[in-house]
């Protein structure tokens, strides 16, 4: 995680009620993370879903990182697997968690969704204005995408301060920074 970030954690509150709340500190720290030059406009939260305690905030660090994998989802939920000591964030005994991100996950981080164990999957939105706006290829899913994770047993909220999300992508859009991967599924 960049260095602005720990500060940003330790000031967070012991428990965050709302999902708009929860929405409200992703979206944070994705602005901050490519208005600090520190990677993409993409941040995601682990919460204890019926607390709101905040577990785990990962932030985009492709770039900064040299590592394709290192997306806010795969961040956040490696941090939380590591601060709980386990690789199930849905084991037994520990509460249901939620992983909230300010877009639906791309392809690879779908994956890493449902490997988590979260219960629960909170969105911005899930359209193709992400994709529109900044160019970022997010790779191929299902329609059914959501289905298939409430099918898994992981609840799926989307339209979660939205407006907001696609405003902080044509920030991102406007300070010209890199996009990665942004080939919108062609060679080369």
């Amino acid at each position: 995680m960049p260095e602005w970030a720990a500060a940003e954690v330790a000031g967070l509150a012991d428990r965050i009620p709302s999902v708009e709340a929860r929405m409200r500190v992703v979206l944070r720290f994705a602005r901050l993370n490519f208005e600090s030059d520190t990677g993409g406009p993409f941040a995601a939260g682990i919460f204890e879903r019926d607390s709101g305690r905040p577990i785990a905030i990962g932030v985009n660090r492709v770039v900064a990182s040299g590592c394709s994998s290192a997306h806010a989802e795969v961040m956040a939920i490696s941090l939380a697997q590591k601060a709980l000591n386990t690789w199930d964030l849905g084991a037994a005994g520990l509460p249901a968690h939620q992983l909230a991100v300010n877009w639906r996950p791309c392809a690879m981080c779908y994956g890493a969704v449902l490997w988590s164990g979260v219960r629960s999957l909170v969105v911005a939105g899930s359209g193709p204005e992400l994709e529109q706006i900044t160019g970022f290829d997010e790779g191929p899913l299902s329609p059914r995408w959501a289905d298939e994770l409430t099918e898994r047993g992981i609840e799926v909220v989307d339209g979660i301060l939205r407006e907001e999300a696609c405003d902080l992508f044509r920030a991102f859009k406007a300070v010209a920074r890199a996009v990665y991967n942004a080939r919108q599924g062609r060679p080369g």
